[in-house]
């Protein structure tokens, strides 16, 4: 059973987003759904959210990557939400300002040291991937 509820994860999206520092760049990040291992995410893309070529940062990404996924393993029984050993992201498509974003972060697999999840930024009007991450987190032994 997922310790936490869809509400308690929204409370911990804002009290990231409410604290100083770099998370403030979240702000616009709304939680739609959540089910054990699985968080769904949308973003409209803003100014404050691109790179000097007008289309979504790169960086972003990847902290979107990093936090979306973390939710997500979060959400599942153990509710751990451990330590980044490595990410990586693939760029597929850019995201313009004015677009919507669906940010769908799945677990793939929880064991007991190690957690592993994808994350899908997709354009939410076309479906068109903009970008795949893949995270791995060390949740400590239990």
């Amino acid at each position: 059973m997922v310790s936490l509820s869809l509400n308690s994860l929204k409370q911990i999206m804002r009290a990231m987003v409410d604290q100083p520092g770099f998370d403030k760049v979240l702000s616009k990040v709304d939680v739609l759904s959540a089910s054990p291992g699985k968080v769904v995410c949308e973003m409209r893309v803003d100014e404050e959210h691109t790179n000097r070529g007008g289309t979504l940062h790169g960086g972003l990404t990847a902290t979107l990557v990093d936090v979306i996924s973390t939710m997500a393993i979060m959400y599942t029984e153990r509710g751990a939400p451990g330590v980044s050993v490595d990410m990586n992201i693939t760029y597929m498509n850019a995201a313009k300002i004015g677009e919507d974003l669906l940010i769908t972060a799945q677990v793939l697999k929880q064991g007991r040291t190690l957690a592993f999840a994808t994350v899908d930024l997709t354009n939410k009007a076309t479906g068109k991937l903009i970008a795949q991450g893949r995270h791995t987190k060390h949740l400590g032994s239990s």
